[in-house]
């Protein structure tokens, strides 16, 4: 996929953060102390990274969030600018802006810790907001944001016949007239088996299974799998967001389409450190599939 005149145009409403990711041989144990290897400061949050995957897959794209008046405001609303994301609906609320403090080994895995921050002052919408997402091909949304925010979002894109799509993470229990408002849902299989029967009213579900690949649900109980390509992992952080905001992107072109594109978007993701600046490129992800 390349940006088209009839690339998709996709909202993401959704979370920015600044990422502090150490790396280290291993991670602790409960009260241990450990050598770090090295420290990064990386752009990332689930909203921020989709939406970029979303534009370098070639998609339009447009970020609804909210950012702090501290020192990592400025530098979260470039990291955005940088990656053409329209940020006309990034708002600066008073406080500091979300962080998460990222501790990654030597095998590539991580451990993450969230602190909302602004994120969490992302409570309601403006007339302006609400008419970006009736504009849209695709309203994506994940859930480091108030839900209320998430429910409100999704009803009005529902009512403007704009395509749903979300990734339930971090997973908590949501209301039934939520899930109702969902056309698809991307999350892991361990999201999946939390979820359970929630996921049954969903009409598309994606679970992502690691260096396994990834399966569809979808109407009809339409069944389909994608294995990843092979690579050399580095780092795992923000590999779901990669495939999650690669998948929107594609969806217009078919599940199966939309599948081979996002797992391979996922799996590059995983060769370079940090979150936003691992994501892959349409180029880069064109050139793995016609390589296979």
């Amino acid at each position: 996929m390349t940006a088209e005149s009839d690339a998709p145009v996709i909202v993401v409403l959704g979370s920015i953060n600044m990422d502090l990711v150490t790396t280290t041989a291993r991670r602790p144990d409960p009260g241990e102390t450990v050598l770090g290897t090295g420290f990064a400061m990386v752009p990332g949050g689930k909203g921020a990274n989709q939406v970029i995957a979303a534009q370098r897959s070639g998609a339009v794209t447009q970020f609804l969030g909210a950012v702090g008046d501290d020192m990592f405001a400025a530098e979260l609303r470039r990291a955005l600018t940088d990656s053409d994301v329209a940020v006309e609906r990034l708002r600066t609320v008073p406080g500091p802006s979300g962080i998460a403090t990222i501790v990654v080994d030597d095998g590539g895995e991580n451990t993450i810790i969230v602190v909302g921050g602004a994120n969490t002052r992302l409570t309601e919408l403006t007339d302006a907001d609400l008419a970006a997402i009736a504009a849209a091909d695709i309203l994506l949304c994940q859930l480091e944001i108030p839900i209320d925010t998430v429910a409100t979002a999704a009803r009005h894109a529902r009512a403007h016949d704009t395509t749903v799509l979300l990734n339930p993470s971090p997973v908590r229990c949501l209301p039934a007239e939520l899930w109702a408002d969902i056309d698809v849902a991307v999350l892991n299989s361990g999201e999946a088996e939390q979820l359970g029967a929630d996921l049954t009213p969903v009409p598309h579900v994606v679970v992502t299974r690691g260096a396994a690949g990834a399966t569809y649900r979808g109407p009809g109980d339409i069944q389909l799998s994608r294995p990843s390509p092979h690579v050399d992992v580095i780092d795992t952080t923000g590999a779901g967001d990669a495939f999650t905001g690669a998948l929107a992107a594609a969806w217009r072109r078919g599940p199966q389409w939309a599948l081979n594109w996002a797992c391979t978007a996922g799996s590059l993701a995983t060769t370079r450190l940090g979150a936003s600046s691992a994501i892959p490129t349409g180029e880069e992800i064109a050139a793995v599939m016609s390589a296979e």
